[in-house]
């Protein structure tokens, strides 16, 4: 008999335009499952998705763009980071 995991109940505070939003969605806890687990595959590996560095994090983040700059891709037009040492263009 195959092991289940155990689910928990969480809940959140939502206005009236997004709660009416979610109540048109067939399977709506299936639907906020996707987008939270697609937004933490997706947060900024620097601040984690906080949209804040820390003083220390700052710190790091001004000596690293001493040697990358941020560019918008020719080929696909998506912002990245590129070292000095990176020409390759978007595959």
């Amino acid at each position: 008999m195959p092991a289940h995991k155990k689910q928990e109940i969480i809940t959140f505070k939502v206005d009236g335009l997004l709660r009416e939003a979610l109540e048109r969605l067939p399977n709506r806890s299936e639907f906020i499952r996707s987008a939270i687990l697609m937004a933490l595959e997706n947060a900024c590996p620097l601040c984690n998705g906080t949209g804040c560095l820390t003083p220390e994090q700052r710190r790091h983040w001004d000596r690293f763009t001493e040697y990358h700059q941020i560019a918008r891709c020719r080929t696909c037009e998506a912002t990245h980071l590129i070292c000095s040492a990176d020409k390759e263009p978007c595959r």
